[in-house]
């Protein structure tokens, strides 16, 4: 059962003349009224009282009282908690009537319900440090933090790697019109030689072709003359005929073989000038060569440090699925609560992007969780929550069974109680209306 505030009796403290205070069991209590009339005196008298020697004013008496400050606390588990006499000495007085001191106080009063803006002020990192040491994870999630850590700074460099080197591969020249390998002399030569290789066969080739055809003239001069002799000489006919139809033959035979040679396609020479060409630009064409092949590189380096960094977002979600597995393993003090990187979140919003309820809600639960034997919370300076807001917070703090002291600078209805220089002049009845 965790311990809550059930009144306060204050005479003489800071600004506050004489009050005598019964706040609401659970929900929020708003001490309200104008500037420097005695609201947080309230709250800094509860502190000293129940906080000890590190809270007490620089001026507890009021100013202009020759009376000695006096402090009553009774708190739900039945102690009495007074501060009075010169000293404010603390007295303590347990249900059966036995005396206490500091040490019983603190073994159910959070210092931090007593003063929240210390854990508001924390950074996150601070405040996530709080609730992991609450949880009983924070050596764990360290060494989760520092796997997920790791592999992002990685991936980040593999990430920048890619990036350069796509951006080196696009401003890197490419040449279509040079072969994908290096020219050598040696090769060009070699190709020039065959080419002239070629040429002097094709050469050979026609002057054959020449011959033959020639041959082939004087063969048909050999028969026109046999011809004249045939006509000549008809007493001869048996062997005129013979060497006629030989001499056909021949003729017939030779007609043959300039087919077959023609047959044979002799194109013309082929030119040098090309291979003549690279052997000047060699350099320029191997230099494009190596440009295309420096270029090729960088888009591999590219892509290879692109699926660098696809496996180490894989690895990442993995960490931080890790994570959220460790944290789904505890009893938040919140629904939504948690730590990312080191920070405290809630909703999947960092402190500084939280609302000031959002910002309530957090440190009342980790409050409540640190130390379950404390009911209650101070709240000071609730000017920033509209009348909308101020109703949920009661609300939401009714809900997990909290008590909230708090005080806001209005005289409104939105305030339980009223304070004009030093005393109660105020309250709530039970309708919820300001009793003047």
């Amino acid at each position: 059962m965790n311990c809550k505030i059930t009144k306060f009796e204050l005479e003489n403290v800071k600004r506050v003349r004489l009050v005598d205070i019964t706040p609401a069991a659970v929900g929020l209590t708003t001490i309200g009224g104008k500037n420097c009339q005695g609201k947080t005196s309230n709250l800094d008298a509860i502190c000293f009282a129940l906080g000890g020697e590190k809270y007490r004013p620089s001026n507890l008496q009021r100013e202009g009282s020759s009376a000695e400050a006096s402090i009553r606390i009774t708190m739900s588990n039945g102690l009495v908690v007074e501060r009075s006499g010169k000293n404010a000495s603390l007295k303590v007085i347990d249900p059966s009537g036995a005396r206490a001191g500091q040490r019983l106080l603190d073994s159910f009063v959070e210092e931090l319900a007593l003063n929240l803006p210390k854990f508001l002020s924390m950074n996150s990192a601070e405040k996530a440090k709080i609730l992991l040491s609450i949880l009983g994870i924070e050596d764990q999630l360290k060494v989760i933090d520092a796997e997920e850590k790791a592999a992002y700074d990685e991936r980040t460099m593999q990430g920048r790697i890619a990036d350069q080197k796509e951006k080196y591969a696009a401003e890197m020249p490419e040449w279509h019109d040079v072969p994908e390998e290096p020219l050598t002399p040696a090769a060009l030569v070699a190709e020039s030689q065959s080419i002239m290789a070629r040429n002097a066969a094709k050469a050979n080739a026609r002057a054959d072709l020449d011959q033959m055809a020639k041959q082939a003239a004087a063969a048909w001069e050999k028969v026109r003359a046999k011809e004249l002799r045939l006509a000549e000489i008809n007493d001869m006919l048996s062997q005129a005929d013979k060497e006629y139809s030989d001499a056909i033959t021949a003729a017939e035979n030779i007609d043959d073989e300039i087919q077959q040679a023609q047959a044979i396609p002799i194109d013309a020479d082929e030119s040098t000038s090309e291979i003549e060409r690279k052997l000047a630009e060699l350099e320029e064409i191997n230099g494009k060569v190596r440009a295309n092949s420096d270029k090729q590189k960088a888009i591999d380096d590219a892509e290879n440090a692109r699926q660098v960094y696809n496996v180490l977002t894989a690895r990442i979600d993995e960490v931080r699925a890790k994570r959220r597995k460790l944290l789904e393993s505890v009893e938040l003090p919140l629904p939504g609560l948690g730590v990312d990187n080191g920070e405290l979140v809630y909703n999947g919003q960092k402190w500084d992007c939280m609302s000031g309820m959002e910002q309530i809600k957090v440190a009342a639960a980790i409050i409540r969780q640190r130390k379950p034997e404390c009911g209650f919370i101070l709240l000071d300076k609730l000017e920033a929550f509209d009348l909308e807001q101020l109703s949920a917070l009661s609300e939401w703090l009714t809900e997990n069974n909290l008590q909230a002291i708090g005080t806001r600078v209005s005289t409104g209805e939105e305030c339980s109680i009223i304070i004009e220089d030093g005393l109660v002049v105020a309250a709530q009845n039970d309708d919820q209306e300001l009793d003047w």
